[in-house]
């Protein structure tokens, strides 16, 4: 494997950024009893853009989806604390084709109605993932093809500023097709927003970053990565709500790592990694995972397997963070590139990519394991959700 480099790029400070103000939408989203789900979707013959339905958390009915945005390609979503500002990346953007794209801020009316706000290059090609620091002061923007990470400060009125903080990757690892670079798939915020955490397909590697949300710009950690297993392919992250634990999932090797964050460091040391497949079984061709998703109540991970065509449901141990194996629950569907849990944590939304459906499954409370409540909505190439208080 070559070794692994880290070059920042400062493109200059756009000066400390005002968060969004006023109170939040829904002071807690845990007390709503309906939600409007948005769907970020690949566009083709089936899909026009964003999604919406509207999730009724008593019974889990889910209503059917119509478009709220149309727009190219908006594959990842990501909504500002204040529950009034959607973000979502133009996955197919090449900045050095057309300038000024790659990620959209859209306004949330009292009617869950999107209103294009602007629009701005992320700086990288191909981005995949979005995500909002806890401020809403800044996005941070990981950009597959290019291998870098993008932050841009977000305005008081939810718009998007010019790339402030930009780090390109350098590197590759074993895979010679998946890994000859470096490929950025997802980013994470520390809880107390002082670290951003990078999960590099590429590379095999978490890359650690101090984060300034208020003028979004990032710097290395003093311990700027920790590698994972080589040909792993880490694909996105999650942090415990406790924040002393990160978990990882691995794309190309289908494993799920179980890291304790130090977050006076910034530091992530591995405790374990486990198959993300029924115990003893074999991964086939044609089987990779996608999503990650820490239960609200910090008891359960759930991670997404495509081709196995399953959810993972693993309990997680209070004290140590590790996990054993509960379920692989079949999603009933194709491809589930992506998979949400409401904020309540009754409901888990799981996004068959390649049969254009959305399933929902009830999660129980005293196991984790999921079940099928007969509810269904058509989403054409679902690949991310994110819930937006019913008014």
């Amino acid at each position: 494997m070559n070794p692994s480099l880290l070059r920042i790029l400062p493109l200059g400070l756009l000066g400390t950024v005002v968060a969004l103000t006023g109170a939040p939408a829904n002071p807690n989203p845990h007390s709503a009893e309906a939600y409007w789900v948005y769907f970020g979707t690949y566009s083709g013959p089936k899909s026009k853009g964003i999604y919406r339905a509207r999730l009724d958390v008593a019974t889990g009915q889910l209503s059917a989806a119509e478009v709220a945005a149309e727009c190219q390609d908006p594959a990842f979503l990501a909504l500002h604390p204040n529950g009034r500002v959607l973000y979502a990346i133009d996955e197919r953007s090449r900045p050095e084709q057309i300038p000024g794209r790659g990620l959209r801020a859209y306004q949330i009316d009292s009617h869950g109605t999107l209103a294009l706000l602007n629009e701005q290059s992320v700086g990288g090609a191909g981005p995949c993932h979005v995500t909002v620091d806890a401020r809403g002061q800044c996005v941070l923007v990981a950009n597959y093809s290019g291998g870098s990470v993008a932050a841009l400060p977000i305005a008081a009125d939810g718009r998007l500023g010019a790339v402030a903080g930009f780090v390109q990757h350098v590197g590759s690892s074993v895979n010679p097709v998946r890994q000859k670079e470096p490929h950025a798939h997802g980013t994470v915020v520390s809880p107390d927003n002082r670290f951003a955490l990078c999960a590099d397909l590429g590379l095999d590697q978490v890359l650690v970053y101090k984060l300034d949300a208020a003028r979004a710009t990032l710097a290395p950690a003093d311990i700027p990565f920790v590698r994972l297993a080589p040909g792993a392919g880490p694909r996105h992250l999650a942090f415990h709500p406790r924040g002393n634990f990160v978990y990882v999932i691995s794309e190309l090797l289908c494993t799920m790592s179980v890291f304790r964050f130090d977050s006076a460091r910034g530091t992530l040391d591995l405790l374990q990694t486990i198959s993300t497949l029924p115990p003893g079984e074999a991964m086939a061709a044609g089987t990779s995972t996608a999503e990650v998703v820490v239960h609200p109540s910090g008891r359960w991970l759930f991670g997404s397997n495509r081709g196995h065509n399953t959810i993972a449901v693993f309990a997680i141990a209070a004290t140590t963070g590790r996990l054993t194996h509960v379920e692989n629950q079949p999603t009933r569907g194709k491809t589930p590139r992506h998979f949400a849990v409401d904020p309540s944590g009754t409901w888990l939304l799981a996004e068959n990519q390649n049969s254009d459906s959305v399933v929902v499954f009830r999660i129980d409370a005293a196991s984790g394991r999921l079940q099928a409540n007969g509810q269904s909505a058509a989403v054409p190439s679902p690949v991310s959700a994110v819930f937006v208080p019913v008014n």
